[in-house]
C-alpha cells in the first residue's frame, strides 16, 4: 500500500512542468504581496479567504492548464491598469489603454462585443460546410478573449471602487450589473472547459445564446439605470460573507444555464428529422421564451425606457428561433452524440448543485449574521429552495432511477426557467429582504 501510494504521488509530481511551478510561485508571491500590502484593510476572515484561495488557484491551474495563461494574463493587464491609474481615476480619460481597453467599463464593453461576435462565429460553423471547423475555432478563441476582458473589467472595477473612497470599495458582485458580468464569464468559462474536455465546439452556439441574452440585459440595464456607476454598499451587503456566497451561487446559475442549453441541443438533435414543424416544440418554446422577456419587462414597467431596444431584442429572438427551425437538420448533424450531450448536461448540473448547496448554506449563515435568523422564508430564499429541490430531484432520478434522454432534457429546460425566476423574476415581481437587488 505504501509503495503504491508513493508511486502515485511521484507520478503526479513528475507530471508537473516548469511552467506549473513558475505559475504556483507567482500565485503565492502575488497573494503574499497582497496580504502584506493591504492587511490593514482586511479583517481576519478576509485574510483566511485570501490564504485559502492561493492553493485553490494553484490546483485549478494545474488541473486545467489553460487557466494558468488566463490568470497570468488577467493579472498582468490588471496590474498595468492599476499602475496606469496611479491612484487618480481621472486618468481613465487620459491614458490610451485605460480609455479604450483596460478601465472597467471599457473592458466590460469589450466583453459584451466579443461575446456577441463569438455567438455569431459559432453559429456560422453550422452554415459553412467547408469552413465549419475554422468558424468554430474562431468562435472559441473570441470566447476566451471575452472571458479575459470580463475578468480584467472585474478586477479593475474592484480597484476603482477603493479609489473612490475607503468606505465604498468592495468586490464587484454586489448588484445586478456586477453579477451579470460574473454570470457571463463564469458560464462561458465552464463551457470552454467542457469544450476542451469533450473536444467539440458545436455546443458553443447554444451556450453562447444564453450568454448573449445576459449581455443584452446588461447593456439595457446600463443604458436605462446607469448601472455601471460604482455605488456604496447597502448595510446588509457590508459583509465578508458576500465574497464567498455570491460567487458560489453563480457557479450554480452558470452551470444550470449551460446544462439547459445542452439539453436544448439534445432535443433539437432528437427532433431534427421531424417533418411537421408544429411538433418542434423546443424551438417554439425558445422563441416564445425569448420574446416573452420584453412583455415581462413591460408588465413590470421597467421596459418603458429603451422600449425600442426590447422591440429589437424580440425581433432578433424570433429570427434566431426561425433560423434554428429551418436549419435543424444541418445543426443536428454537427452536434455531438447523444451520450456526450447527456454526460455534459449531467456533469454541469452536478457541479452546479454542489456549489448551489454550498451557497445556500453560506447564505443562511450570512442571514444569521445580518438579520439574526438563518431562514425567514423571504421570497428569494423560498425560490432558492425551490431551485435546490428541483435539481436535487433531477440528480436523484438520474442516479437512482437512471434518468436519461428526453425527460432529463425537458426537466433541465424547466430548471432554467425556475432558476431564472429565482435569479431575476423575484427581483422584478416580488419584494423582501433582498429588495436591494430590485430593477
Amino acid at each position: 500500500m505504501t509503495t503504491t501510494t508513493l508511486t502515485l504521488h511521484e507520478s503526479w509530481l513528475s507530471r508537473r512542468t516548469v511552467y506549473d511551478w513558475v505559475f504556483a510561485l507567482m500565485v503565492v508571491a502575488g497573494g503574499l504581496f497582497a496580504l502584506l500590502r493591504y492587511q490593514a484593510s482586511m479583517d481576519g476572515y478576509e485574510k483566511v479567504i485570501l490564504l485559502g484561495t492561493l492553493p485553490a488557484i494553484v490546483w485549478l491551474g494545474w488541473y486545467w492548464r489553460p487557466l494558468r495563461t488566463l490568470m497570468l494574463g488577467v493579472a498582468a493587464a490588471s496590474v498595468l491598469a492599476i499602475l496606469s491609474y496611479g491612484g487618480d481615476l481621472t486618468r481613465a480619460d487620459q491614458v490610451f489603454w485605460l480609455k479604450y481597453f483596460l478601465s472597467s467599463q471599457s473592458a466590460i464593453l469589450w466583453m459584451s462585443v466579443l461575446f456577441f461576435m463569438a455567438t455569431v462565429f459559432y453559429w456560422l460553423g453550422f452554415f459553412s460546410s467547408s469552413q465549419a471547423d475554422a468558424m468554430e475555432r474562431i468562435g472559441s478563441r473570441i470566447t476566451w478573449a471575452a472571458v479575459v476582458m470580463a475578468l480584467i473589467g472585474t478586477m479593475v472595477r474592484w480597484y476603482e471602487s477603493h479609489q473612490i473612497g475607503p468606505d465604498i470599495g468592495h468586490i464587484p458582485v454586489s448588484n445586478l450589473y456586477e453579477v451579470f458580468v460574473l454570470f457571463c464569464w463564469m458560464t462561458a468559462l465552464f463551457y470552454l472547459y467542457y469544450e476542451d474536455r469533450y473536444d467539440t465546439r458545436a455546443l458553443g452556439a447554444f451556450v453562447m445564446l444564453v450568454v448573449s441574452a445576459a449581455v443584452g440585459f446588461l447593456l439595457w440595464y446600463t443604458l436605462v439605470r446607469e448601472a455601471h456607476e460604482i455605488q456604496p454598499l447597502v448595510p446588509a451587503l457590508q459583509s465578508w460573507w458576500m465574497k464567498i456566497h455570491v460567487p458560489a451561487n453563480f457557479v450554480g446559475y452558470g452551470t444550470f444555464a449551460l446544462a439547459a442549453m445542452v439539453a436544448f441541443a439534445y432535443l433539437i438533435k432528437q427532433q431534427a428529422a421531424e417533418a411537421r414543424w408544429y411538433k418542434l416544440t423546443p424551438i417554439w418554446l425558445l422563441g416564445v421564451a425569448l420574446c416573452f422577456v420584453p412583455v415581462a419587462f413591460r408588465l413590470r414597467g421597467v421596459g418603458e425606457a429603451g422600449g425600442s431596444y426590447w422591440v429589437g431584442y424580440a425581433a432578433i429572438s424570433a429570427l434566431i428561433a426561425l433560423g434554428i427551425l429551418l436549419a435543424r437538420k444541418r445543426i443536428a448533424a454537427r452536434l455531438p452524440a447523444f451520450e456526450v450531450l447527456d454526460d455534459v448536461m449531467y456533469k454541469a448540473i452536478a457541479v452546479g448543485f454542489a456549489f448551489f448547496t454550498i451557497a445556500t448554506v453560506l447564505g443562511a449563515l450570512w442571514a444569521a449574521d445580518a438579520w439574526g435568523g438563518y431562514w425567514s422564508w423571504d421570497p428569494k430564499e423560498t425560490w432558492a429552495l425551490i431551485v435546490w429541490l428541483n435539481y436535487a430531484a433531477w440528480l436523484h432520478m438520474r442516479l437512482v432511477k437512471g434518468l436519461r434522454g428526453t425527460i432529463a432534457s425537458w426537466w433541465a429546460l424547466v430548471g432554467l426557467a425556475v432558476t431564472t425566476f429565482a435569479f431575476l423574476g423575484v427581483n422584478m415581481f416580488l419584494s423582501g429582504l433582498h429588495s436591494y437587488g430590485t430593477l
